[in-house]
């Protein structure tokens, strides 16, 4: 039997993993001197709280989780008799799956006969979620591993994603993007304009002044690269900016048509923190990201 994993950088909750047969691995992140692992540790998450938090002043940290939590979420699989497809952020942007594979390591020793097979995103948070939700689908219409895995060498790079930050202090510490300039940008209101290109790193390609000019850069980008935007969901994350969100699901919805599947929600606190309270992005079907 073949299990699907995902993580929770992904922004997969449990009733989406459950519709498509994923298990979660949490991705953890801290606040205040406090570890949260969401859906794990029997706390909510409560976007509002923790993107209010940083609003005042707090500044979020995440880390990489150990091998050995790797191996307490594969082992019972293996062990089991199941081989494993991880659908997962990108591997360029942490060193959490240095540990994963050390931890593999150690599993093909007790369990030589089963394999893990991955499929990297290149990519986190809306971008991951609308790549996981298609190899769901194939999963449950029964496609076999090999399958998924031509469809996403194919497929991958035709899911971009493009988002603005309102404060770019989150970027700067997190070093997630370079060639900002937080402390200017923000003052001045420039927001930039950031992609996660081929390699699965996120790189600025513009920058904006003002809010409502950023967002018309986000439609622009959907209007010149997407493709087949009704035979694939658009997917919009927002860091605690539903309005924003619900103006760039009417403006696509009144240019495209009304049928369009479009998905809105915040976006989780793990990869959020990054990005900092404000910040809207988009997630589509494209000819190149």
């Amino acid at each position: 039997m073949l299990v699907l994993f995902a993580d929770t950088d992904m922004d997969l909750t449990p009733s989406v993993a459950r519709e498509y047969g994923y298990h979660l691995i949490s991705m953890p992140y801290t606040l205040n001197g406090e570890t949260f692992y969401p859906f794990e540790d029997g706390r909510p998450v409560d976007h509002k709280a923790f993107y209010d938090t940083l609003r005042g002043g707090a500044l979020p940290t995440t880390s990489a989780i150990s091998p050995a939590r790797y191996v307490q979420y594969f082992e019972p699989h293996f062990a089991a008799g199941d081989d494993i497809l991880y659908v997962h952020f990108s591997a360029a942007m942490s060193a959490t799956f240095d540990n994963m594979h050390v931890a593999l390591r150690d599993l093909a020793e007790k369990y030589p006969e089963r394999k893990l097979y991955e499929i990297d995103t290149k990519g986190i948070t809306i971008i991951s979620y609308n790549i996981a939700c298609e190899i769901g689908e194939m999963y449950k219409a029964g496609k076999s591993v090999e399958e998924m895995l031509a469809w996403a060498e194919r497929e991958v790079d035709h899911f971009a994603l493009y988002f603005f930050a309102e404060d770019l202090r989150f970027f700067h510490r997190s070093g997630r993007v370079s060639g900002l300039s937080a402390f200017m940008g923000t003052l001045i209101g420039v927001r930039p304009i950031i992609y996660t290109n081929e390699e699965g790193k996120m790189v600025k390609v513009g920058t904006e002044r003002g809010r409502q000019n950023a967002v018309a850069h986000l439609l622009r980008r959907v209007r010149e690269q997407g493709r087949d935007l009704d035979r694939h969901r658009i997917v919009i994350g927002h860091t605690d900016a539903p309005e924003i969100a619900d103006q760039i699901a009417e403006a696509l919805r009144a240019e495209f048509g009304a049928s369009l599947n479009i998905v809105s929600f915040p976006v989780n606190p793990t990869a959020g923190g990054h990005c900092g309270p404000g910040g809207v992005g988009v997630s589509f079907y494209a000819s190149h990201r």
